[in-house]
């Protein structure tokens, strides 16, 4: 593994029908998210022309009047759907609210989904026809590749390769298109993202428009995470950790500020924080359970969690 970026691999490895190819990208991925927690994956479902039309349709959005963008900022969703206004949220754990604006693409399941829960509506801004229909397609397309992903893990873990299918498809998941504008003073204490780990299960990143994403090491070294352009950036969140009792890691990162000359520039970037249904256990799996490593964590569910971590960064009030 490179020493200064995180390890890559190739998604056509685990789609092609050669076992010992299949077995490959298990293994690689396996590594990597029980070592550092992040990867950057190529080949997976996402068309670069899909994710060019989101990046149009996203930096149109955040270049309309703060009055147009706050008619979307509904008040008492803790911002799960829609607009969320500047310095909103927090890292777990920080005063200073993060130099970001961001909105929220959510879930909109399938007619025999059988939840337990209702999801917000999603919205729909009026001034960009196409704002939605595009956020949703690659929704779609990220979750499609988030679940493969999971059958990877998965096997990985010693578990039936469909065992997160259903509870991550009609999941709570959210795309979360982020502005950080320009920095016009110098900030004190509040970076672009403050250091924190993920909630969910697994973080998929569309490629950033300019640098920044760090992630930490096990042996405490900051590293740049430097995907190409067509691949995305994925990461356990806390939620797999959880599961998978500390087996794979949920990795500590940050977006830094960028150099004073480069100040001027904004940066985007899209997250798809894939989420399970709210009644997933995450009781510490068996398979990742032994006497060198006992149970670490009580039992809960993914709803539970994420209340108490909705909480905690200061989305929702107690």
């Amino acid at each position: 593994m490179a020493d200064n970026n995180i390890p890559g691999v190739d998604l056509a490895d685990f789609l092609s029908e050669n076992p010992k190819r299949k077995q490959k990208f298990v293994n690689e991925i396996g590594k990597a998210f029980e070592e550092i927690g992040f990867v950057s994956l190529k080949n997976h479902f996402l068309s670069e022309e899909l994710s060019e039309e989101l990046y149009k349709e996203v930096k149109a959005f955040f270049a309309l009047p703060y009055e147009v963008k706050r008619k979307y900022e509904i008040e008492g969703l803790g911002g799960q759907r829609g607009y969320v206004s500047f310095g909103k949220e927090h890292a777990k754990g920080k005063k200073e609210g993060d130099l970001k604006e961001f909105w929220h693409f959510g879930q909109e399941p399938s007619a025999d989904a059988n939840l337990t829960e209702e999801y917000p509506e999603n919205l729909k801004v009026e001034e960009l026809k196409d704002f939605y229909h595009t956020g949703m397609e690659a929704y779609r397309m990220l979750e499609k590749t988030g679940i493969y992903v999971l059958r990877a893990l998965a096997l990985h873990i010693g578990l039936d390769e469909h065992y997160f299918d259903h509870w991550a498809s009609n999941g709570n998941s959210i795309l979360r298109p982020i502005h950080y504008p320009p920095i016009t003073e110098e900030p004190k204490g509040a970076e672009r993202a403050g250091a924190h780990g993920d909630i969910n299960l697994i973080t998929l990143l569309m490629g950033a428009s300019c640098g920044g994403l760090q992630v930490l090491r096990k042996d405490g070294i900051w590293i740049d995470a430097l995907p190409k352009a067509d691949e995305l950036v994925i990461n356990v969140g806390d939620m797999l950790e959880r599961l998978t009792n500390n087996k794979l890691r949920s990795t500590i990162h940050k977006v830094i500020n960028p150099p004073r000359e480069e100040w001027d520039k904004p940066r985007y970037s899209i997250p798809f924080f894939m989420h399970p249904r709210s009644e997933m256990p995450l009781n510490c799996l068996e398979e990742c359970m032994d006497e060198d490593h006992p149970k670490q964590y009580e039992d809960i569910t993914a709803g539970e969690f994420l209340h108490q971590r909705l909480v905690e960064i200061g989305l929702i009030k107690q």
